[in-house]
């Protein structure tokens, strides 16, 4: 007796996609301000190579009574001016990422720093204020900038890949929903009337930190009218266009996935 072959399995076209499946729609990741400070492990890496290929090996400070031959050497370079400028870059790293300078006052800023440059030299001060410099020496050892600059690369990553993405905003036609990775909790929001507000005013964070970082302000409508804020979120422009695109979809229209 013939074996008859397995029933075809048609697939309904118009079937509405399982709800069991990931759900589509462009996902809203808001940085926390951790991020910015990439330029720290940065430059503490490239200060660690120079002194890696241009430094000097020298005997590290031991207590009194100590015999020379248990004193370990660590590598130094020669130039005091590297620790300066890891040093600065921490510093301004810091100020910027705490204290916000938004719109006009960015220039404002700038000016600031141009004409107190111009007047330095006017009034003939930049001599005796580089007479200084000579004096202001910060000599950091290899382990130093390798250690500090590991630690920071390794919590940068793990915030960036890991701890920012455990909440997100999902847009997707017709609604926008705050979802939490742990707990599964989240909140819908109807994206009717909603208008979303592109801010990108502070010009170190989000442009010379941020590489075109900046927030976004919501507006919903409704009843229950709210006022929402996204800090930090990257390729904001590109983000804003693909949410207006999806907006203006129908609820029944599906968009491509967008992490």
């Amino acid at each position: 007796m013939a074996t008859q072959p397995p029933p075809a399995i048609v697939t309904d076209p118009n079937a509405a996609p399982d709800a069991r499946g990931p759900k589509r729609g462009l996902r809203i990741y808001s940085r926390s301000s951790f991020f910015y400070w990439w330029p720290i492990w940065a430059c503490g890496y490239i200060m660690a190579l120079i002194t890696w290929m241009g430094g000097t090996k020298v005997n590290e400070l031991a207590p009194p009574g100590v015999e020379l031959g248990h004193v370990k050497q660590v590598m130094i370079h020669p130039n005091p001016y590297l620790g300066v400028i890891f040093t600065v870059v921490m510093f301004l790293v810091f100020m910027i990422t705490n204290v916000a300078v938004r719109g006009v006052w960015s220039v404002v800023v700038l000016l600031a720093v141009g004409f107190l440059a111009v007047l330095f030299a006017w009034l003939g001060l930049w001599d005796p204020i580089l007479a200084v410099l000579p004096e202001l020496a910060i000599y950091a050892n290899l382990g130093f900038y390798v250690f500090l600059s590991t630690l920071m690369f390794i919590v940068w990553v793990f915030t960036v890949l890991v701890s920012d993405r455990l909440n997100y905003w999902l847009i997707t036609p017709g609604q926008m929903t705050y979802e939490h990775v742990v707990g599964g909790g989240e909140k819908t929001y109807d994206t009717r009337g909603m208008v979303f507000e592109q801010l990108q005013e502070d010009l170190f964070r989000h442009w010379l930190l941020g590489f075109g970082s900046g927030d976004i302000r919501i507006s919903t409508t409704g009843a229950r009218k709210e006022e929402l804020y996204v800090p930090n979120v990257l390729f904001v422009n590109a983000k804003v266009k693909k949410i207006q695109q999806l907006i203006a979809m129908k609820p029944d229209q599906h968009a491509n996935p967008t992490a």
